[in-house]
């Protein structure tokens, strides 16, 4: 699905181009490609990944390693997943002595780490950047991640189409860490959407800690201080069981929730239809499976089937597409626990 939307616009231009007079330039479909399954040059790569202490962290790493395992030519070294910089830089420093040919790396802090980045990149092994970026890209080849601001903006308009034609309508956000550039972005997204329907206000927002725990105490926050509102923005689904809870436990029904990652919970839930919850907002784990691809394409030396550049791209950002009962079937799959 990442490489669908290119892949068809390069169809599109080539079928535009198309003459019956003979050409010496190569054929687009003549051109070196890794993205499918035939075996190629043997490629080992090592991956520096998080701690898998939440849902979405946790389904990003079974993504990385089961698409690994796809390949008959991919070595995986995989590291333990942490949280801590200083562990994470000695698991990268292991993998980079290693001489391993290409490095995917999701860092705990992308600014903590830009610096074992360029050492990578120096020693002439390339890194694919995986979600949280490094702050200078020479210390990355390519970067896959997803689209934090997009997400928001795609809340923010599913909640202004419900609630457009409702008079002084009122919602709240519950956010996550505020000390994280994906919340701020996540928030920005969702505030820009929303200048687009004058009859809505952001009447409260409440940060809390992208865990159960922390989602149902503010979200208990949140109802106690508004008697009253019409949607909710929450930007995680882990933290949404917990706001869920909150929600359940005060008796409360009288508004839309909108969710945020694609949990399975989630869109069990927003099949059922038996509740607040009616939609939630993809940021896809499937961001992993896609970096692995994008290494293997690197360590052979080739490009991304579908496109028509003989280079791999230097950044692929994710589509934040929203889910609700129209089209949950289509995505359940994706779906993590």
């Amino acid at each position: 699905m990442l490489f669908g939307t290119a892949a068809v616009g390069a169809g599109v231009v080539l079928a535009g181009c198309t003459s019956n007079e003979p050409s010496d330039e190569p054929a687009a479909n003549d051109q070196p490609a890794a993205s499918d399954d035939k075996p190629g040059k043997e490629v080992t790569i090592g991956y520096a990944g998080p701690q898998a202490d939440h849902g979405w962290l946790n389904a990003v790493n079974v993504q990385a390693k089961n698409r690994a395992a796809k390949y008959e030519d991919v070595t995986f070294e995989v590291t333990e997943g942490s949280n801590d910089t200083a562990t994470q830089i000695g698991q990268i420093e292991t993998l980079i002595n290693k001489k391993v040919d290409v490095l995917v790396v999701l860092p705990a802090d992308g600014k903590a780490l830009t610096q074992v980045g360029l050492k990578a990149m120096r020693a002439g092994i390339p890194v694919v950047n995986l979600d949280r970026v490094f702050n200078s890209p020479q210390a990355y080849r390519s970067y896959v991640g997803g689209d934090n601001y997009g997400m928001g903006l795609n809340a923010g308009h599913y909640i202004g189409e419900k609630l457009k034609d409702k008079e002084n309508a009122r919602v709240v956000e519950l956010a996550g860490l505020d000390n994280l550039e994906l919340t701020r972005q996540r928030t920005q997204g969702f505030d820009d959407a929303l200048k687009n329907y004058p009859n809505i206000q952001k009447v409260a927002r409440q940060a809390a800690d992208f865990t159960v725990e922390s989602g149902q105490a503010k979200m208990a926050q949140l109802l106690q201080a508004q008697s009253s509102f019409d949607a909710l923005w929450n930007h995680d689904d882990d933290q949404g069981v917990g706001a869920l809870r909150a929600i359940e436990q005060a008796g409360r029904d009288d508004f839309l929730m909108v969710g945020g990652a694609g949990a399975l919970a989630a869109m069990q839930a927003i099949e059922a239809d038996d509740g607040v919850l009616k939609a939630t907002v993809l940021y896809p784990p499937t961001m992993a499976a896609s970096a692995i691809d994008v290494a293997r394409a690197l360590g052979q030396g080739k490009g991304i089937s579908g496109l028509a550049e003989f280079e791999v791209p230097s950044s692929l950002t994710l589509y934040s597409a929203v889910v609700d009962k129209e089209n949950v079937g289509q995505y359940m799959s994706t779906g993590f626990k």
